[in-house]
C-alpha cells in the first residue's frame, strides 16, 4: 500500500506512540503522560478514535524497542483496516536521521499513517525536506547533548567528583555548591573498610577468605544468583576510589584527590596491590569446622605437611576423631593422632604463653609508657614526612629540567615514568602525613580489648567458636605449628606481643653475678664492684 493510498483511505482509528530516553523521564513533566495527553487532544480534534497506546522508555535507534515492535505487529495484524499513528514530535520517533527513515518506512509497510501535532507528514518534496531537516536537527541535538554531558562529567571527574555508578559502600548525596557527591553508606562502608584493611594486613590470606567474610553480611549486595563472586571482590580490591583518589585513564584523569571521604588510606591501598601481584596464597579450607579447629594449621613434625582430620567409625558404630598426615612419602603417612591428644597439647601450649597477673600488669605498664612515648614522636615523624616530600619534589624538578633539555623520545618516556612514580610516592607521603595525628582516645580505650586477649588467649580458644579460634591462631602464632607424634609441639614462632611477654617474664634469663658471664679482667671487676658499692651506699642513704 503506497503513502498516497494510505492518505486516501481516511481511517477513523488511531494508535499513539510515546517514547522517552530513560525510565527517570517517565516521572517528569516531559514524560510519557504529557506526550499521550497531547496526542489524545490531536485525535479528538481530528475525529480519531484511539484504540491502543504503545510506549518505550529507552534511548537508541532500532534496537531494544518493545513498544515499537508491538505497535508494528499490531498494525500488521490490522493491515486491512489502516490506523493512524500519532506521535508528539519527530524526535519521539527517533533522534537520528537513519533510524527515522527506517522507522517511517516500517510504519508505512505495516499499514500505518504517521501524523503529529508538531509537523505535517506528506509525500511531496517540500514536506519530506522539512521532515528530514527536523530529524537532522533532532540528531544534532542528541549528539550535542551527549557531548555536553560527557564534557561536564570529565570536568567534574577532574575536579575530584565521582560521576559513575556509586561504588559499594557509598551513596550519592546532594551537597550545597558541589552537586552530588558520594558519602559513606553504612553499614556497607564499614563492611568494605574491614574487608580492605583485613586483606592488606594479612588477616584474610586470600581473596576467597574475603568472599566468605562478605558472605557473612546479608546487607552486602549479591548478584542475581544470590552469590558474592570472586571477580567482584577483585574489583573491590583494585578500586583506588576507596583510598580517596580518582584515576580514569580513558579520560586522561590520573591520581586526582577525591572530594569524598576515603575508607582506607593510600598506603593501605598500595599494600593491597602488592599482595595482589605477589605470590598467591592457598585459601583457607571452606569446610574447616569446629570439629577440627587445628586442621590445616598444624604441620606434621616429620614432613611439615598440613595435617588432615577425619572421623573414624569403629565396629560398634561409634565415631572417633583423629588427625593424620596424608603425605605418602612421609614416614608418618596415615599414622593417626587422637584429637584429644593433639588439641590437649595445644591447650597446654597456650597455657604456657599466658602470663601471670603480676607479669601482665608490668607488661601493661610498659606498653602504656611506650604508647606515651609514641605520642611524643608524632611531631618528629611529621617533620620527616615533610622532608621526604621536599626531597621528592626536588627530584621531580630535576627530572623535568632534564626532559626539557633532551630530544630523545625514549629518554623522555623513561623520565615521564620516573616522574609518575615519584608523584605516586609523594601522594602516599601526603596521605601518611594526613594520618599522623594525636589519638582522640586514651590508651585504655584503644588497647583494652587487645590486652584482654594477651592476658588470656585460652578463654577465646575454649569458647569453641570457629571465628574466635581462627583469630587466636592468627594473633598468637607467626607461623604454623609442627607436631611430632612422640615429642609434641616444637618450639612455636610466636607473634611480637607474646615474644615481648616471654622476654619480660625472664624465659632463658638469669641474674648476672658481679663478674658477668665471661672471665673478667681483675681491674674491670674491682672497678665495677667499687662503683656498684658506692652507688648502693648512696641509694641506701637516700643520697
Amino acid at each position: 500500500m503506497t503513502w498516497d493510498s494510505l492518505l486516501e483511505a481516511k481511517p477513523d482509528k488511531a494508535v499513539v506512540y510515546t517514547r522517552v530516553s530513560s525510565i527517570a523521564q517517565t516521572k517528569r513533566g516531559d514524560g510519557l503522560a504529557s506526550q499521550e495527553t497531547r496526542c489524545r487532544d490531536y485525535a479528538r480534534y481530528n475525529g480519531l478514535q484511539i484504540v491502543e497506546v504503545f510506549s518505550d522508555d529507552k534511548s537508541g535507534g532500532l534496537i531494544a524497542r518493545p513498544g515499537m515492535d508491538a505497535m508494528l505487529a499490531f498494525l500488521q495484524h490490522h493491515r486491512h483496516d489502516p490506523h493512524v499513528v500519532i506521535i508528539d514530535d519527530v524526535s519521539r520517533l527517533a533522534r537520528g536521521i537513519k533510524a527515522h527513515i527506517a522507522l517511517r518506512e516500517a510504519i508505512a509497510e505495516a499499514g500505518g499513517i504517521l501524523r503529529s501535532p508538531s509537523i505535517e507528514f506528506s509525500d511531496d518534496a517540500d514536506s519530506e525536506l522539512t521532515e528530514y531537516i527536523r530529524a537532522t536537527v533532532s540528531q544534532h541535538q542528541r549528539r550535542k547533548n551527549a557531548e555536553q554531558t560527557l564534557n561536564r562529567m570529565k570536568a567534574r571527574l577532574s575536579g575530584g567528583f565521582w560521576v559513575f555508578q556509586r561504588p559499594v559502600g557509598y551513596r550519592f548525596q546532594k551537597s550545597e555548591g558541589a552537586g552530588k557527591i558520594i558519602v559513606r553508606d553504612e553499614p556497607l562502608a564499614s563492611i568494605v573498610q574491614e574487608a580492605l584493611e583485613g586483606y592488606a594486613s594479612g588477616r584474610f590470606q586470600s581473596q576467597a577468605e574475603v568472599v566468605r567474610f562478605l558472605e557473612g553480611f546479608p546487607a552486602y549486595p549479591r548478584d542475581r544468583h544470590g552469590a558474592v563472586r570472586q571477580q567482584r571482590v577483585k574489583d573491590l580490591l583494585t578500586r583506588i576510589v576507596y583510598a580517596g583518589y580518582i584515576d580514569y585513564a580513558p579520560w586522561g584523569v590520573s591520581m586526582v584527590k577525591g572530594r569524598h571521604e576515603p575508607l582506607i588510606n593510600l598506603e593501605t591501598f598500595e599494600r593491597i596491590q602488592e599482595r595482589l601481584t605477589g605470590k598467591p596464597v592457598a585459601a583457607l579450607r571452606k569446610d574447616t569446622r569446629a570439629d577440627f579447629p587445628l586442621r590445616g594449621f598444624v604441620l606434621c613434625g616429620d614432613c611439615e605437611s598440613p595435617l588432615s582430620a577425619y572421623w573414624a567409625r569403629s565396629r560398634t558404630g561409634k565415631k572417633h576423631p583423629y588427625y593424620q598426615c596424608h603425605n605418602r612419602s612421609c614416614c608418618s603417612f596415615r599414622k593417626t593422632i587422637r584429637r584429644d591428644e593433639l588439641e590437649g597439647a595445644f591447650s597446654g601450649l597456650l597455657q604456657t604463653m599466658q602470663p601471670t597477673k603480676n607479669l601482665f600488669e608490668i607488661a601493661k605498664a610498659m606498653f602504656n609508657d611506650a604508647w606515651e612515648q609514641r605520642r611524643t614522636q608524632t611531631a618528629a615523624v611529621a617533620r620527616s614526612v615533610k622532608q621526604e616530600v621536599a626531597a621528592i619534589e626536588k627530584q621531580t624538578d630535576k627530572l623535568l629540567t632534564q626532559i626539557v633539555e633532551t630530544s630523545s623520545p625514549t629518554v623522555m618516556k623513561a623520565f615521564e615514568a620516573k616522574i609518575d612514580k615519584l608523584e605516586r610516592q609523594k601522594l602516599i607521603a601526603f596521605d601518611r602525613a594526613a594520618s599522623i595525628d594525636t589519638p582522640k582516645r586514651s590508651f585504655r580505650e584503644l588497647f583494652e580489648p587487645a590486652m584482654l586477649f594477651l592476658a588470656s588467649p585460652c578463654k577465646l580458644w575454649d569458647s569453641g567458636q570457629s571465628e574466635m579460634q581462627r583469630l587466636v591462631l592468627k594473633l598468637a602464632f607467626a607461623e604454623r605449628l609442627a607436631y611430632c607424634r612422640n615429642e609434641g609441639f616444637r618450639t612455636p614462632e610466636m607473634t611480637l606481643p607474646f615474644k615481648v611477654l616471654v622476654a619480660i617474664g625472664g624465659a632463658g634469663m638469669k641474674m648476672a653475678h658481679r663478674g658477668g658471664f665471661e672471665p673478667p679482667t681483675p681491674r674491670f671487676v674491682v672497678w665495677c664492684s667499687i662503683q656498684l658499692s658506692y652507688r648502693c651506699r648512696r641509694l641506701l642513704r637516700g643520697g
